[in-house]
């Protein structure tokens, strides 16, 4: 059985800086690692192979419309960006407008980028509850520049959509869903994500 992300709760005078942050989740490389605005760290297990699988085509799917759309640049699960709160997220998919890419420094870009992506996916794994996701998107939804949030509960077979000041929407196992007008012709089919 799949358990949970372990979650460990560091002492105010322990806090680590975002460099020691990015030191400590190069030295463990081989787990996915995530930092709250309270300093919280979250280690989260691997998924198994059929999430991992599912996760692989949101990626793929989002990786050809941007190939073809050529306005930006997509980014996988393993890549981090540091939250104007300080947290420190990596979503399952995600994709930045070159424009807000290239704002960054060399430096920046190597490191976890200071910079919430316009797009972002969280794809719910079998031993995720779901409130912790969904306050993690509605954190994604108060940052500068986000301007689309998808998650996916394949477990309920439902879709959350979420924008920045609009009521969050849930559609019930559909088959697509547009992305427009924040990612013009992107049509995610979830055919081979439920």
């Amino acid at each position: 059985m799949l358990s949970s992300p372990l979650i460990i709760q560091i002492p105010p005078s322990m806090q680590m800086t975002d460099e020691q942050f990015f030191e400590f989740c190069q030295i463990n490389r081989d787990l996915q690692i995530e930092r709250d605005k309270f300093g919280h760290i979250s280690i989260m297990p691997p998924t198994g192979s059929e999430t991992g699988n599912r996760n692989f085509n949101v990626a793929l799917q989002l990786g050809v419309w941007s190939e073809k759309d050529g306005t930006g640049l997509c980014f996988d699960s393993s890549a981090g960006f540091t939250l104007s709160t300080g947290a420190e997220r990596s979503p399952d998919a995600s994709w930045i407008k070159s424009e807000r890419w290239n704002s960054l420094t060399p430096q920046q870009q190597q490191r976890f980028a200071p910079i919430c992506p316009d797009f972002v996916v969280e794809l719910r794994s079998p031993s995720d509850n779901l409130q912790p996701l969904k306050d993690k998107m509605t954190e994604y939804m108060q940052e500068p520049g986000v301007q689309l949030g998808l998650l996916i509960d394949r477990k309920n077979r439902q879709l959350y959509i979420y924008r920045p000041q609009q009521p969050l929407q849930c559609l019930d196992n559909p088959d697509t869903v547009s992305c427009d007008p924040e990612l013009p012709g992107f049509v995610l089919n979830m055919t081979k994500i439920w």
